[in-house]
């Protein structure tokens, strides 16, 4: 219903296991990593424990996606089983036929003859059992002894445990310890973290169609306060945050947005416990002065440490008209009141002093900076600046993303840090925040070393790698222009042509030489997972549209750069 008020063309946040939709945090990968490992040649048992809704079946998936053609899986869903009940759906997941009735001697037989065929013809045995917690200590039994049919060097049944935390607990039982001691791999998956939360969000929000942000920084910090950082609960709340928008045909979501949401699903979250309420305000009260010291002192910590230097935009050569054009183009209700430019001061010349504790006390260049932090809290007036970077204009009445697609570029919204900003070497819209938390947007336009020129409004500022790491909420935004028309995917089945063009890519951006292939080959493989690690993507080897995307910004020829000997 709400899908063409947002520019998305899917519902991102279902809660269905659409595999599309996959996201793999560190967490998730390093889960996969360690069942991978222990479905090694030994064998055994492997267990993955986790809380409702932390994706556990996506790993699951995940593995059985790089488990070899050799290998025959049977997944159970529903353990609540008796020992004839389980032995006989095991049967029935790898095909297995046996009589009416069969005695568990029997189905032991049948599959102890089916594990010793499998590996004289060379395939392996694979049993997943999802919520494995309600498995019965007497079916984890006897799995223990259907895992005892093995050779010399492995086992020929191997069995993964996915469950909750209980299983953990199920597994400390006296009466299962050798069960316990035949476990060669265990992973605890814990939720994500808020900056795992916003890639994740803006992950699904990209594969529905949409790459302008569309949560706020608070509102994303709410939506892991709420959720915990569990996926599952995330997309409900998203989902009935995303109804909210639409009805009141409001975007971005903000936080507001999401204490709604937050009351709907998850009921009365308000907190009745007098005492402990009480307690609380007694907290505060002892606090407010330690807070409001941290917050001045934090505030005159961020001034000084963006090296107190400001220079105008209309010092950059060709800058001034470009963005006096672009923020005409904006209501004027829109556009902050600037001071003034000051004079642009050396760097080398200036000499970065611990500020005097009254506020009144500030020097010029250091009350021009925080003003500018201030009156920077329109995003369009950001994009208006980037707009004029690229010779271009903003257009009226239009998002900033459908004005880039009018005149031939493409808005790439990214989670990050300012290494994931450095490495594409554009200028950026950055979403950044002061010490109270306050949102306020810039526009990265040059980078020297480990400083960068941002511009607030029609001023500038060189500030350092610590101001930017300490301001910046994780979002960026760009634009860049299709040098070439791109494929959907480029995988094992694509045309050599492709082939070849995404190993010449991938040596281009590791500055290595291209090799001449005649197929997509392991060693092309690993290039690309590695480069899909580094970047934050599903590392499957696989060069779908995400993929593509972060390889052609690295080839595009087209547009401004951040680094001098690099830009047009």
């Amino acid at each position: 219903m709400y899908k063409a008020f947002y520019g998305l063309n899917d519902n991102p946040f279902s809660i269905a296991p659409n595999p599309h939709y996959m996201f793999l945090s560190d967490r998730h990968r390093e889960a996969l990593v360690h069942l991978t490992y222990g479905l090694g040649e030994t064998g055994g048992f492997v267990l993955l424990t986790g809380e409702v809704g932390t994706g556990k079946t996506t790993v699951s998936r995940c593995l059985l996606q790089q488990i070899p053609e050799n290998t025959d899986t049977a997944f159970i869903l529903n353990p609540s089983l008796t020992e004839q009940e389980l032995l006989a759906t095991l049967c029935d997941e790898l095909g297995i036929t046996y009589a009416d009735n069969p005695s568990i001697k029997k189905l032991t037989d049948l599959l102890s003859q089916y594990l010793l065929n499998n590996h004289k013809n060379g395939r392996n045995t694979v049993l997943i059992i999802d919520e494995a917690q309600h498995l019965r200590s007497e079916v984890l039994e006897q799995l223990r002894l259907l895992t005892n049919l093995e050779t010399d060097t492995k086992k020929l049944l191997q069995v993964i445990l996915i469950g909750q935390p209980e299983l953990q607990q199920l597994l400390k039982r006296q009466d299962l310890r050798q069960l316990a001691q035949r476990i060669t791999a265990r992973y605890h998956l814990l939720p994500l973290d808020p900056s795992e939360l916003a890639l994740y969000i803006q992950h699904r929000l990209q594969v529905a169609g949409r790459h302008e942000p569309l949560f706020t920084a608070k509102s994303i910090r709410r939506l892991h306060h709420y959720s915990g950082g569990i996926p599952r609960l995330t997309n409900l709340l998203c989902e009935r945050a995303l109804m909210a928008g639409y009805g009141q045909s409001k975007v971005p979501i903000d936080h507001k947005m999401i204490d709604q949401a937050a009351k709907e699903v998850l009921g009365d979250i308000e907190e009745n416990n007098n005492k402990l309420w009480y307690g609380v305000i007694a907290a505060a009260a002892l606090m407010t002065f330690a807070g409001s010291f941290y917050l001045f002192n934090q505030s005159r910590q961020d001034v000084n440490a963006a090296l107190v230097v400001t220079t105008s935009a209309a010092e950059t050569p060709g800058l001034q008209h470009q963005v006096q054009q672009s923020l005409a183009q904006l209501p004027p209700s829109t556009i902050p009141q600037v001071q003034t430019p000051q004079p642009q001061i050396d760097l080398n010349q200036v000499a970065v002093s611990v500020m005097p504790a009254n506020t009144g006390s500030l020097n010029a260049d250091q009350r021009v900076m925080q003003q500018a932090m201030m009156q920077s809290q329109n995003i369009d007036v950001a994009f208006a600046a980037l707009f004029g970077l690229w010779d271009m204009q903003p257009i009226s009445e239009l998002s900033p993303c459908q004005a880039a697609q009018q005149q031939g570029l493409t808005c790439y919204q990214q989670q990050g840090n300012w290494n994931s900003i450095m490495r594409l070497n554009y200028p950026a819209v950055v979403y950044l925040q002061d010490a109270k938390i306050t949102p306020f947007y810039g526009v990265i336009v040059e980078r020297q070393y480990e400083q960068i020129l941002l511009q607030l409004g029609e001023q500038q500022f060189w500030v350092g790698k610590d101001w930017f790491d300490r301001h910046f909420s994780g979002t960026f935004e760009i634009l860049w222009q299709f040098d070439q028309a791109m494929p959907r995917e480029i995988g094992q089945s694509s045309p050599l042509a492709q082939v070849q063009w995404l190993e010449n890519s991938l040596a281009m951006i590791e500055q290595r030489p291209a090799r001449l292939i005649n197929q997509f080959d392991s060693q092309l493989e690993q290039h690309l997972m590695s480069f899909q690690r580094l970047h934050g993507l599903k590392a499957d080897g696989i060069a779908g549209n995400q993929t593509l995307v972060q390889i052609n910004l690295y080839l595009s020829q087209t547009g401004p750069r951040l680094t001098a000997a690099e830009r047009r």
